[in-house]
């Protein structure tokens, strides 16, 4: 995979940031450094049980993954100004107006 000044144009683009003509053909450059180590960091030989690296001491164990909703202190329905079948209802934008 090769980057090239189209996709760096197009992802400043999407990302809203302004970059100057004259950065484009360094940023190129970089990102191609970088798509480069990794697709050698994937191609790397690592034997089978090789344990993971873990920076800090084996005794901070990780916690476990674990997706659970967070309760909070009032449920939104009550923070919010209008709601609607678990929706906000917020007020249409000026500009929409006249759209249906």
């Amino acid at each position: 995979m090769t980057i090239g000044k189209g996709d760096v144009l197009h992802v400043a683009k999407l990302a809203e940031l302004h970059v100057a003509d004259h950065e484009v053909g360094a940023l190129v450059t970089q990102l191609n450094g970088i798509v480069d180590f990794v697709a050698q960091l994937a191609s790397a030989d690592v034997p089978a049980g090789t344990p993971e690296f873990t920076l800090g001491p084996p005794q901070v164990a990780l916690r476990a993954d674990v997706v659970a909703p967070e309760p909070l202190a009032r449920s939104p329905e009550r923070m919010a100004p209008d709601w609607q079948d678990g929706f906000y209802v917020v007020p249409r934008l000026a500009h929409q107006e006249g759209e249906s």
